[in-house]
């Protein structure tokens, strides 16, 4: 039977100096992952004998956040832990015996290769000096004869010249095989320079945690270190795969939910348990502190009178202290200096800055299948978390003012179950890229419409049927402007579709300046989406279907004025 331990008090422990020192290595086992910050567990086997035991766990890394560690776990007997301390110290790395070894191992390499390479320097240099004595003595047959009995004979030059013709041959050929050898080790040398500096150091800062625990038996213990680490984080992915069906067929959309996790805690989680949650332990528990706010009339400025010659010379801010002084009531005067230290000492109020969107009450938990390994150098390891399949609502959407293509939009409402977090979304339709966007944060329930790219298949043509500007009026003129447009859309599917057009109307920022709505179709929805003067033309479309929309404007205002368009 396994029993429990947890922290126990510090008083048996009077006599730690006395208690056996055990270092015990640890492994990573699992890690949760925040959107900012991670819980890492690190596990621990240790076999104790009866007696007070100082337990040593110098593999945590430096980035654990100070007063975060905690020990508990299991054991065999019954075992008390009671105390533990923990400190920031320059300690030798779990595999730097082995990391030693292996660098001693390639800068002996690399000692050979260099050696090697500077033998073949050597003949690269003496294949050049060979050459160039040569390349003398082939000039010889050009220069004045010497005098008689000395020198070569004519009858010698052909041995002579074959002679230097080969030895040019041969040293040619030294220089090169030297060459081709040297850019040969050139490349040993480089991978092996590249291979010593990714050796992690042979010491490195660590964070070392020492756990004093008290044991009534021979036991094994199975102890758990957890700690928070800031370095880490998760953002959430999605791909959108719209398949738009037919006629018969409707259109379905899968919407996977991904992750990208990236960590750079100063070590690698090898083959951990991994958990993603949505909560955000790093940005507090509490909402900030507000104090009161007052509201007065503002003071009336009292005359000044001018200073007296003597007086301009002095400093300008001993003249404001001055000022100040003379504008305060006779008994504040006295404690002045009282109040202004009052003041420097009164504790200030530290408000953290909090994130716009507040997610607490929608946390979430995903557990990744199997055992993931995330390095330590910040690449993103990417997992797939859940996939939903919904039932899409299609529709086309044009703003022909700007563009006359319509687009296909798939309204799709969000299961329950967990929500949906901001992030970016990949869209895909009928298995070709479409584009991205980025997705809100949507609760259970929720709509959302996603553009899936231009829809060829609703045609869109916009006209402008009037530009006029004029006069009104007898006695009081106004100047008019009168505007009106016409779209016309053609459904080309082979099944009804939604189209939404959408345009605007002048707001006016005056009361002299008054905005009329023309035309023959009025619209569906004014203010759209809580946009002042935005308008939205809405029609269910039948196949072959076409409609026309006419609709413009009207602005009339002083001639004594002018007016001018926002953007």
């Amino acid at each position: 039977m396994r029993v429990a331990f947890t922290v126990a008090g510090l008083i048996f422990f009077s006599a730690q100096a006395l208690a056996l020192e055990v270092t015990a290595p640890t492994r990573v086992d699992a890690v949760t992952v925040f959107l900012s910050g991670a819980e890492v567990t690190r596990v621990a086997k240790v076999k104790l004998d009866k007696g007070d035991h100082t337990i040593t766990f110098n593999d945590i890394p430096a980035s654990a956040v100070a007063g975060s560690i905690r020990v508990e776990g299991k054991a065999t007997g019954k075992l008390d832990i009671g105390s533990v301390d923990t400190a920031r110290k320059y300690l030798a790395r779990a595999e730097s015996q082995a990391a030693d070894a292996e660098r001693k191992k390639i800068e002996d390499e690399l000692e050979a290769l260099r050696d090697q390479k500077t033998v073949l320097e050597a003949q690269v240099q003496a294949a050049e000096t060979q050459k160039q004595l040569i390349a003398n003595l082939a000039q010889l047959p050009t220069r004045p004869a010497p005098a008689a009995g000395i020198g070569a004979t004519s009858e010698d030059w052909p041995r002579v010249l074959s002679q230097i013709a080969q030895g040019t041959t041969d040293a040619s050929r030294l220089g090169i095989d030297a060459q081709l050898k040297i850019r040969d080790l050139d490349r040993k040398i480089e991978d092996l320079d590249k291979k010593l500096s990714g050796l992690a150091p042979a010491k490195t800062d660590q964070t070392e945690v020492r756990v004093y625990v008290q044991s009534g038996s021979p036991l094994e213990a199975d102890f758990i270190v957890r700690y928070q680490v800031q370095g880490a984080n998760w953002v959430p992915l999605y791909d959108a795969r719209l398949q738009t069906g037919s006629k018969t067929a409707p259109a379905k959309l899968d919407l996977a939910r991904r992750a990208a996790i990236t960590q750079k805690s100063g070590e690698n989680w090898d083959d951990v348990v991994l958990q993603l949650s949505t909560a955000r332990p790093s940005e507090g528990a509490s909402a900030p502190g507000i104090d009161t706010q007052t509201v007065d009339f503002e003071p009336e400025l009292k005359p000044v009178p001018m200073a007296a010659p003597a007086t301009r010379a002095r400093r300008p801010e001993n003249i404001q202290q001055d000022m100040e002084a003379a504008a305060a009531p006779p008994e504040m005067l006295g404690g002045a200096n009282k109040m202004a230290t009052a003041k420097l000492d009164e504790p200030q109020v530290v408000v953290e800055t909090q994130a716009a969107v507040i997610t607490a009450p929608f946390e979430a938990t995903f557990a990744v299948a199997g055992l993931v390994t995330v390095p330590g150098n910040g690449d993103a390891k990417r997992v797939v978390l859940m996939t939903d399949a919904l039932e899409p609502v299609l529709s086309a959407r044009s703003v022909p003012k700007l563009d006359t293509n319509a687009y296909l939009y798939a309204k799709i409402k969000l299961p329950k179950g967990t929500p949906l977090l901001p992030g970016r979304v990949y869209l895909f339709r009928d298995g070709t890229f479409a584009g991205n966007a980025q997705l809100p944060l949507l609760q259970p329930g929720e709509d959302h419409d996603l553009g899936f790219g231009v829809d060829d298949q609703v045609k869109v043509k916009y006209a402008v049927l009037e530009e006029k500007r004029g006069e009104t009026g007898l006695i009081s003129t106004s100047h008019t402007d009168s505007r009106n447009f016409r779209t016309t859309l053609k459904n080309l599917h082979e099944r009804p579709i939604q189209v939404t057009v959408l345009d605007r109307v002048p707001v006016s920022q005056n009361q002299d300046i008054k905005v009329e709505y023309t035309g023959k179709t009025p619209p569906t929805k004014s203010n759209f989406e809580e946009k002042r003067g935005v308008m939205s033309f809405e029609a269910k479309l039948e196949p072959d279907e076409e409609r026309v929309l006419d609709y413009g404007y009207r602005i009339s205002w002083p001639a004594a004025k002018s007016i001018i368009y926002g953007p």
